[in-house]
C-alpha cells in the first residue's frame, strides 16, 4: 500500500521537527518545507531535520509577498512587529498551493494549543485554517486531541488515537517526546524571527517612518552592526568585526555611501544609506574614527566614496565624544 504524502512546514524550532519525525513514524510520507523570509533563515537546520528523519527537504523563498504582508497585517502585530496570524496564513497558503502540485494529502504543523500568546490559542487557530483556504487539512498532531478531526483522521489516513494531547506553555511533554523519538540535539526553543527582538523591531519601527519604500536588502542591513539615525532622512549602520564589516560591503547599493579606515588603522567599515550632506559625511566620518583602534593616536584618517564610484575621498576625523554619539543610537 502506497503510503500517504504531507507536508510538514518547519522553522527549525523543536516543536516542528518533532511533528515531522513523529508522523514520519507513523508512515507518513513526510516532505519537510521551510520557508525562508527576510527576518528568519532556518534553512541549514531544516535541512538537518529532513535528513535525521530520511524525508525530502524543500526550502522556499517567500520574500515580495511576505514584505507586502507586513506593510498591513489583517490580525496586526504582536508585542513587536511580528505579524504571527498573518504569517502563518501566508505561509500555509502557499503550502497549500505545493500540496496539490506534489500530490500530497495534507499539511502538518508543531502548533500547541495555548503555546504562543498571540498564533496558538483556539480562535487563532481557527482563522488560520479558515484563511488560508486549508481547513481541515492542517494536522495539529502535538495537540489534536484538544483539537476537531481533521480531513486525514476522517478518512482513516491517521489513527486519531496516535495523536498527542499536548497544550500550554510547558516544554515538558516536547522534551519527553524528544528524547523517545533519540532527539538529543534540541533547537532554541524560541522561533528565530527577528520580528519578535525588541532591538529589530525598533530599528524597522525607526525605518519605516522615514523610508518611502523597504526592501529584502535593508532587512538585511538592519540586522546587521550598529544602527544610528543621523537625521530624518540618513542612516549609518556601523560594523562590529569583520563578518559584519563584509556584509556591509555585500549589501551596499548604488547611492549609499561606504567608508571605513586606511589599511595602516584597524576598524570597521560603516554604510551610510539616505540623504548625506558634507556635514553629515563628516560626521559619519568622526563615527568610524570612534570605533577605530586608535592606539593612542587622536585621530584617523577614513576613507569614503559613493557607491558605485571608485573614488574616494579622505578625511582626517578625530573620534566623536561618546556623549555626543549617544544622540544616533538607537
Amino acid at each position: 500500500m502506497e503510503k500517504i504524502k504531507a507536508i510538514a512546514l518547519v522553522s527549525g524550532g523543536l516543536d516542528s521537527w518533532l511533528a515531522a519525525k513523529y508522523m514520519k513514524e507513523l508512515g507518513v510520507d513526510v516532505v519537510v518545507v521551510n520557508y525562508v523570509i527576510p527576518f528568519s533563515d532556518c534553512s541549514e537546520r531544516s535541512r538537518r531535520i529532513a535528513a535525521g528523519i530520511g524525508a525530502e527537504c524543500r526550502i522556499i523563498l517567500l520574500t515580495d509577498d511576505y514584505l507586502e504582508m507586513l506593510k498591513s497585517p489583517r490580525h496586526g502585530y504582536g508585542s513587536h512587529i511580528n505579524p504571527c496570524i498573518d504569517c502563518k496564513i501566508l505561509m500555509l497558503r502557499k503550502a497549500g498551493e505545493l500540496m496539490k502540485e506534489i500530490g500530497a494529502k495534507f499539511l502538518i504543523t508543531g502548533e500547541v494549543l495555548g503555546q504562543r500568546p498571540m498564533s496558538q490559542h483556539r480562535q487563532a487557530l481557527s482563522i488560520i485554517e479558515k484563511e488560508s483556504g486549508m481547513k481541515g487539512y492542517i494536522l495539529r498532531p502535538l495537540c489534536a486531541q484538544h483539537l476537531e478531526p481533521t480531513v486525514p483522521e476522517q478518512e482513516g489516513w491517521i489513527p486519531r488515537g496516535k495523536l498527542l494531547d499536548f497544550s500550554g506553555r510547558t516544554r515538558k511533554p516536547q522534551m519527553e517526546l524528544a528524547a523517545k523519538l533519540g532527539i538529543t540535539d534540541i533547537p532554541c526553543v524560541a522561533g528565530g524571527c527577528l520580528l519578535t527582538d525588541p532591538n529589530y523591531a525598533k530599528r524597522l519601527d525607526d525605518y519605516w517612518k522615514h523610508a518611502k519604500d523597504f526592501t529584502v536588502n535593508d532587512a538585511g542591513l538592519l540586522k546587521t552592526g550598529r544602527y544610528l539615525r543621523l537625521s530624518e532622512n540618513a542612516v549609518l549602520v556601523v560594523g562590529r568585526d569583520e563578518k559584519e564589516n563584509g556584509a556591509i560591503e555585500r549589501l551596499a547599493k548604488s547611492g549609499d555611501l561606504l567608508l571605513m579606515p586606511t589599511e595602516e588603522m584597524a576598524g570597521p567599515t560603516a554604510l551610510g544609506r539616505g540623504q548625506f550632506d558634507d556635514a553629515l559625511i563628516e560626521l559619519s566620518a568622526r563615527i568610524v574614527c570612534r570605533y577605530c583602534d586608535l592606539n593612542g593616536k587622536p585621530s584617523a584618517d577614513i576613507l569614503c566614496w559613493t557607491v558605485p564610484s571608485i573614488e574616494k575621498r579622505l578625511i582626517h576625523a578625530g573620534p566623536i565624544p561618546e556623549t555626543e554619539l549617544a544622540r544616533f543610537r538607537m
